[in-house]
């Protein structure tokens, strides 16, 4: 049953959109841990969102049923690698790189004009995991590891939403730059397995990774302050993965993953003296996902999932613009001698939101109808 598990670890590569949770693009998955033997992986993702709607709050007349913003969401690839290796019989060894959240989001329109016209954000994280397992005996093991995670990034606040366009009283013109920082954090799992009728039950703790960036605040391109360090973590999050032969051939798995995005606060130093909750706010996250992998042939599997994460507050920021959201996922695999081949296409539909900039607490744009397309493909070798 071999490639049939393979088919269901397959769709990690899947397993993000920038949407889930607000920023999250991984999931984080460890299952490269499970692998037997030396195994090595490369994977690549492309997602295509189309995240648009229309203004609500315009406070002139040259939009009078709401300025339109389309595709604010910017399309994005994800790269993923890892290794896997045992020391001896009880003790092996992972290495994993990812980049676990993100976000390319650019509102289009006129600052002057329109609530949120000009406002952009870019994000990017990079992350190396070294992790260790150890089996006590064919059923029961643990596993521990350290992270190290590369993260910055720029936000531009702009529209009539954040005030008169240029006046120094207002935010209608603010950009911080959050420059490039390292910072490290840890994980502890625990598993259950049951080789005979393909069973496993995984629970792993990703703990919060606090960053310190350098940071530069400007108002329309003039520093409006000396450089200073704004600190940041990244969520804790709790990721539980099952999985388990139902019949001869075929497989039932899931994922259960909790991420601590409320804790995720952007506060710079100037920005901050008169915004204290500062320039993101984002609400915790849970995702589900259930599917079923099936093995035709000796050398093809396929696999079909369906993801859901509950909607919160349809106020969101605008950083972050989608509330909850559904997912499809299709994988198929082929297996050639030491090589496994992925493949998979996953149809994500965010669920609908009204950015607002919380001051006050008014929705400046609805967002409705939204969705996304990634396709990706991984590589495994069994040496």
């Amino acid at each position: 049953m071999k490639n049939l598990l393979m088919a269901a670890s397959g769709l990690a590569l899947l397993s993000g959109t920038a949407i889930a949770g607000g920023l999250d693009r991984t999931g984080q998955p460890i299952g490269i841990i499970f692998e037997e033997g030396t195994y090595a992986e490369f994977s690549f993702s492309h997602t295509r969102p189309s995240v648009s709607g229309n203004g609500l709050q315009t406070v002139t007349p040259v939009f009078p049923d709401g300025f339109e913003y389309g595709d604010v969401a910017k399309n994005f690839s994800n790269f993923g690698a890892g290794f896997k290796t045992d020391l001896n019989d009880k003790l092996s060894l992972s290495f994993i790189f990812e980049q676990p959240f993100g976000a390319d989001i650019l509102y289009g329109g006129d600052p002057a004009t329109t609530e949120l016209g000009g406002t952009s954000a870019v994000a990017n994280t990079e992350s190396y995991t070294a992790v260790l397992r150890y089996k006590f005996d064919e059923n029961f093991s643990v596993h521990a590891g350290v992270r190290a995670q590369q993260a910055g990034g720029q936000i531009d606040l702009r529209g009539t939403a954040y005030g008169p366009f240029g006046n120094p009283a207002g935010a209608n013109g603010y950009s911080v730059d959050l420059g490039n920082d390292f910072g490290f954090g840890y994980l502890v799992g625990v598993a259950y397995e049951r080789p005979d009728i393909a069973l496993r039950v995984a629970l792993t703790y990703n703990s919060a990774i606090t960053h310190e960036f350098e940071t530069n605040e400007t108002f329309l391109g003039t520093a409006i302050g000396p450089q200073s360090i704004t600190e940041t973590d990244s969520p804790e999050s709790l990721n539980l993965d099952f999985q388990t032969g139902v019949a001869k051939d075929t497989l039932v798995f899931g994922n259960i993953r909790y991420a601590k995005w409320s804790e995720f606060k952007i506060v710079p130093e100037v920005f901050g003296g008169s915004t204290p909750t500062g320039l993101v706010d984002l609400d915790d996250s849970t995702s589900y996902t259930l599917g079923v992998g099936r093995r035709f042939t000796d050398n093809w599997a396929g696999s079909v999932s369906y993801t859901y994460e509950e909607a919160q507050d349809p106020l969101v920021s605008p950083l972050a613009p989608t509330d909850g959201l559904r997912a499809i996922t299709v994988a198929a695999i082929y297996t050639l001698d030491k090589v496994e081949f992925t493949t998979g296409i996953r149809y994500t539909q965010p669920g609908d939101a009204t950015p607002e900039v919380g001051t006050p607490d008014t929705a400046r744009a609805n967002f409705t109808d939204n969705e996304a397309v990634t396709v990706g493909f991984k590589v495994g070798y069994n040496f």
